[in-house]
């Protein structure tokens, strides 16, 4: 029994240091994804701020100054379709990626908070984690026993009520 107890310590203290570690895994991954994420964001307003200008008359007129057309005005319109197409989809993409960054911001904030409460917990000693365990063996043997006389009780009220009937008929 005292065996148990013992290997049950080691269990919780290994499961408590673990867990803060998870928690600071977590904070780091989360700022490495934020870090991915504002990347992204930077190079795709670079490209915007490409596409910007040129969508302005005189870059348009000049990208297509080496192509020779009967309709130079349907070129020019046709160009300036595709860079406004081009600029809305890059637009989109800068939208839910700021969406994105703002829940990963709440998510990275929540982590942090996480990580300090763990760090700031004492350590458990012996005795309270001896008292935990004891504890929760008891509430489970109380779950258990009062999961089976529920069960019983409906069982016997089910075999009454059939009999009940049975002679009624």
């Amino acid at each position: 029994m005292k065996r148990k107890f013992s290997l049950l310590l080691v269990l919780l203290t290994l499961a408590a240091s673990v867990y803060a570690q998870d928690a600071a895994e977590t904070v780091d991954k989360l700022r490495a994804q934020l870090l991915e994420v504002q990347a992204k964001e930077d190079a795709l307003r670079t490209r915007a701020q490409q596409l910007d200008e040129s969508l302005k008359p005189e870059n348009i007129e000049r990208s297509l100054a080496g192509v020779g057309s009967t309709r130079p005005e349907e070129l020019r319109e046709s160009r300036r379709r595709q860079l406004t197409i081009e600029r809305d989809g890059v637009l989109a993409q800068l939208q839910t990626l700021e969406t994105g960054k703002q829940r990963l911001e709440a998510a990275l904030a929540n982590a942090e908070v996480q990580a300090y409460q763990q760090s700031a917990r004492p350590a458990p000693s012996s005795s309270n984690q001896l008292m935990a365990a004891s504890s929760a063996k008891g509430y489970q043997w109380f779950i258990l026993g009062g999961g089976g006389l529920a069960v019983l009780g409906l069982g016997g009220g089910g075999a009454l009520l059939y009999r009940r009937k049975a002679r009624s008929r």
